[in-house]
This record gives C-alpha cells, structure tokens and sequence, in this order.
C-alpha cells in the first residue's frame, strides 16, 4: 500500500446533497435573515425620499401601467402592480414554505400541527380584539386586518439579531406560526378586504384553478404551463374583485415537497455519465431533466423565487409603500390617533399575550401531553418578535384606509416593528442572565424532540465508539470513498477527543454511481469486524481513500495485525454485504440520500459539519437530554 496521504483538514461545509436539497429550511431562514437587512434599507429609503420630496415619490409610484389585449386587459398604477401582482410571487413563497414544512418538517408529524396553528390564531385574535377594543365605536375598526400579520423576513432577520441564543427550533417553531399567520392573513384578505365581487368572473377563476388541477392529475410537469395557468387565474381573480395574491399562496400550497432519494439520485448519475461519454445535444437534455427531476418541483421553484422575492419584490414593497411625511404636526396626531393605537397595542402586547396565553392554554387543557418545542422562555421570546408586522400589514392598510388613516397606519406598523425589536432583546438579556440549567430549561423546554432516524442504534449490533450509556449519540452515514467523509473524519475525531459523553456510530451508505470501490471498502471492514478490528480498518480507509482496490484491502489487513487469508475469504465470500444493505435501507427509510449525513440523538443535523457546528449541536443535544432525564 502506499503511504498515507496528507492529514485531512476540518471541513467546514456540506455535501452537495445537504447544501442543496437536505437543508431547505436553513437556506430559507437564512435568506430570509439576510434580506432583513434590504428590506429594513429599503425601509429607510422610502421615508427619506418622502420627507425630501413628497410629490417625486407619489408621482412615480402613481403612474398608470396598462395591459391591454384586444380592448381588454388590466389597468393599475405602479405602486398597485406591485402590491398585487409582484406580490403574488412572495405569497407563492410562502405557500412553497408551508407545503415543505406539511411534508417535510415539523408538521409531517400531524400531532405537532395543533400547537403552531392554535399559537398562529392566538397571536392574531388578542391583536386583533386589542385593535377593536381601542378603536370601538369609530369607522376606522374596519382596519382591524393591519394589525394582526407578522412579516416573516423582519422577524427572522431581527431574530438572528437580537435573540441569537434561542435554540434552531425556536427559530422553526416561530417560523411555522409566521406560515401560519400568513395562510389567515390571505384569507381575511380574500374575505373582507376585496372589492365588490363580480360573480361571473370569479367563477371563471374557479374553472381555471379546477382545469389546472386535471392537468396536474394527469402528471404533466411542465412549469410554463401552470405559469400560464396562473397568469389566466390572476387575471380573472382581478376582474372579480378578489385580491388575486391569494393565488399565488394557492399554487405554493399544491407544489409537494420531498427529499431526494437514492434510486433518483443513482438514476441522474447515469443519464450524465451516458452523456459524458458520448456529449450529444440530446443526451445533454436528457441528463439536465434526469437532475431535475432528482429534485422535487418545491425544491427546485423555492430555490429560483425564494431569493428574488426576499432580497427584490419585498424590498421593492416596502419601497413603494412604506414613505411617509413625518412632520412635528404629523406626530402629534400619529400618537393620539386611535388608528396608530390600535395597531401599535396590538402588535407589542397583543402579539406575545396571544401567542404565548394560546400556546400555554393548549399545554394545560392537554395535561402536558402537547407541549411547545421549546422552553417558555424561546416562546415568550418569539412572541415578542412576531409584534413585527410589516409587509402584510402595510398591504391590508393600503386596502383598508386612504389618506391621513393611511399614513397614521403606515407609523403604528413602523413604530410597532421598532418597539418588538426592542421587547425582544429585552427577553433575550434576561434569559441569558438566568443560571444555566434554569436557562437551558427555559429555552429548551421538556418536550420530546421529532426522531428523523429511521433505525434506533442497536448496542448489539451498531458499530460504535466512545461509552455505550452516553447522553449523546452522533450517527453518520458515510462512504469511505467520499472525500467529504474523509474530510470529516477529522472533525469528528476532534470532536470526540474533547467529549467523553459523545458515543459515535458509523453506518454504511456507499454511493455506487459515484464510488465504484465504496462498496468493496465498506465490505472490508466488516470483514475486520468479523476479527475485531472494525475501528481499525475504518481509519486506514479513510485516511488511505485513493486505496482502496483488493491489493491495497490486503495490505490494510496485513498492517493491523489480521488473519489475511481468513480476511481474504470474508471478502470472497461477502459476509458483510446484509449488514451493508440493513444500513441502506435504514438510510432510505431515515430519507438520506448523500453522504456524509449525521444525527444527533436521532435528529437529523443540516448544515456545516464543523467542529464548532457540531459541538455546538452536541451541547444542545446534551441539555436536552439533561432536561428529559
């Protein structure tokens, strides 16, 4: 064999597979975190252009854009083309986001619907009473829907900023709420703020959404044509009144989302290594829909509309409608303005009152059978952060009031988002100054976490590393010819050298179409296994990867003092190949198609594999389990 290769490096990314279909939920916090910032600049440039030229700002987001084909078509100003038809792309986002969170997160455990859903309609009904209670009596309560609706990009973005401690699944769990808060939100939309609904057209809507349906029935994929669809739909929804964002949240909702998986991966590989063969125009097509297809329609439309809708249509949104003149005279009818009241109560005390009474209400009618994901204090603490009402709200402000109701809306939406910002850090300080297990509590919670493993470790049959009774179990699918698990390999030897309450255990995912010697690799070691001496030939292999044929197995063998001839008739003779597909089709079961996939007490770990990523996943990991047991 020859000579060991250069020590690998601490990797500090992911596969390909993780990066880019394992981890929808991380790429959506994150951009959404990371348009924060352009929308809040966005923001601030709308109220500067406003207060240094007034009439520039109305004049350009007033002028008259006309569609017309035939006699007929769609007539509105610039600032209206925005709020409901560039508008109806982020609502497609957000349907994508609730389909994927329904199939593949949280929700696919439906027990686990009821807490986010009662939380979502407690956090928008106290608002909303708050509202109405101030202004009872006035014609400005028809403006209730302004103050209920979170605006999900600020409050993710200030989340990261301001309440950085809470755990990842706070940041779900508030996240699912939004999803929530957004699915009603469009609904009252629909409901109460559109106009006089013309029957005939709705009803020609409706028999477009039901055509587009039978042709989604009958398995056409085709992305031109249910955009055309939906441009016919739009279409008709604005001539019938109804605000014709709503069917973007509809075709979100009926785009399925699911994980890649092996046989569709290994089927993509052919289609490209056909065509790297022989590259013909037309077996280039064929491998791009072999990839495609490897990718579920959710996966794919998130990943092209998620960016231009975050860092572009909600940025633009506020742009177009968030300027407005603040003057001395202005201020002083905002703060005694029922109107500004309403909405800045509603959303600084009634959003974490309604969120965090409804989610207790349903812990204790349920005798602590439902319980939120996380501790009480994440709870309070994404309460507060749903006060940040923005793009939802100034879009029901601009259907509900004109005029000076408008601006004095647009300042209680504005003074509202500054105000939960600050309630948020306030909640956040405070926890952190609590003692540690009383603030792991506190964030954490007592409730059992969702298990995305397939197959429990098993003492007696796993291939483990470190004490048997650890609190802290990390499993990884591997291959022993992937250089990213190579690369890994480091960090978790690191990783176990400073934790000696961390039980490793390493499964078998050899990726045939990419790895031709995968396989013979893994059956070698657990020909060594057959000896004892699994760990053994386990670090060879990967720190040997460019060595791996039947000589350089031998001479491995040789090198940690086996029986070569009895490793040599193991491997014949395959006696590892049922241990090898057991721990395939547990990974088909557990929806893990690329390596290397790690878990941590059975929760599937998306993201980096770092040795800060990972440690860090191993602490919380560790407190749950202290809290648990």
């Amino acid at each position: 064999m020859t000579g060991p290769r250069e020590a690998p490096t601490p990797f500090f990314g992911s596969t390909v597979w993780a990066r880019r279909v394992e981890t929808p939920l991380r790429e959506f916090l994150r951009t959404e975190t990371g348009s924060a910032v352009i929308l809040l600049a966005a923001t601030l440039a709308a109220l500067a252009w406003a207060n240094v030229d007034l009439p520039s700002y109305e004049a350009l987001w007033g002028t008259r854009l006309s569609l017309d084909f035939g006699g007929s078509g769609v007539s509105q100003d610039l600032r209206h083309w925005i709020n409901t038809g560039l508008m109806t792309i982020f609502f497609f986002v957000v349907g994508l986001e609730a389909r994927r969170e329904f199939d593949m997160g949280e929700l696919r455990d439906r027990r686990r619907l009821i807490l986010p859903v009662v939380a979502g309609l407690g956090g928008m009904i106290v608002p909303i009473a708050i509202y109405l209670l101030i202004n009872r009596g006035l014609p400005s309560a028809h403006g209730w829907g302004a103050a209920m609706s979170t605006d999900t990009a600020f409050a993710m973005g200030m989340l990261a900023l301001v309440a950085a401690r809470l755990p990842a699944r706070a940041h779900t769990y508030i996240l699912t709420v939004t999803v929530v808060d957004d699915l009603v939100a469009l609904c009252v939309i629909a409901v109460f703020y559109s106009e006089h609904v013309a029957p005939l057209a709705l009803l020609a809507a409706v028999a477009i959404f039901a055509a587009m349906l039978g042709v989604k029935a009958r398995g056409v994929r085709h992305g031109l044509v249910y955009a055309g669809f939906a441009a016919a739909a739009w279409v008709a929804l604005f001539k019938s009144g109804v605000e014709p964002v709503v069917i973007g949240l509809a075709m979100g909702l009926l785009t399925y989302a699911s994980p890649a998986t092996r046989g569709d991966l290994e089927r993509a590989s052919d289609l490209f290594r056909l065509f790297r063969e022989q590259p013909t125009p037309e077996l280039a097509r064929s491998a791009s829909v072999g990839l495609s297809n490897a990718v579920s329609p959710n996966h794919r439309l998130q990943q092209l509309y998620h960016p231009w809708a975050s860092y572009v249509i909600v940025p633009l949104f506020a742009l177009a409608n968030a300027g407005i003149p603040i003057s001395g005279e202005f201020l002083t009818r905002a703060l005694t303005s029922p109107i500004t009241l309403g909405i800045l109560f509603a959303y600084v005390a009634g959003k974490p009152i309604g969120i965090a009474g409804s989610t207790w209400l349903v812990s204790w009618l349920s005798r602590g059978r439902v319980r939120p994901p996380v501790g009480w204090a994440a709870v309070a603490g994404g309460g507060t952060i749903a006060g940040i009402g923005f793009t939802v709200s100034l879009l029901i402000a601009t259907l509900a009031f004109s005029g000076d109701g408008l601006e004095e809306a647009k300042f209680g939406i504005l003074a509202a988002a500054l105000c939960a910002s600050l309630l948020t850090w306030g909640v956040a300080r405070v926890t952190a100054m609590l003692p540690p297990r009383l603030r792991a509590q506190a964030l954490f919670g007592t409730a059992e976490s969702i298990i995305d493993l397939a197959a429990p470790v098993d003492p007696d049959r796993d291939h483990i590393r470190g004490p048997k009774d650890a609190p802290v179990t990390v499993v990884e699918y591997g291959d022993f010819e992937c250089p990213y698990c190579g690369q890994a390999e480091a960090v978790v030897r690191e990783l176990l050298a400073g934790s000696g309450d961390v039980r490793y255990v390493w499964r078998h995912l050899p990726l045939h179409d990419v790895h031709p010697s995968a396989q013979l690799a893994a059956e070698a070691t657990e020909a060594a296994a057959e000896q004892g001496a699994f760990w053994e030939m386990h670090d060879l292999l990967l720190d040997h990867q460019g060595n791996i044929l039947l000589p350089d197995l031998l001479d491995c063998a040789k090198r940690i003092g086996l029986d070569v001839e009895r490793f040599r008739r193991d491997l014949e003779s395959q006696v590892g190949v049922p241990r090898i597909e057991e721990d395939m089709d547990s990974a088909d079961l557990s929806g893990v198609s690329g390596t290397p996939t790690f878990f941590v007490n059975g929760r599937r770990h998306h993201g980096a594999y770092d040795i800060v990523t990972l440690t860090a996943a191993v602490r919380a990991a560790r407190a749950r389990a202290a809290l648990t047991s």
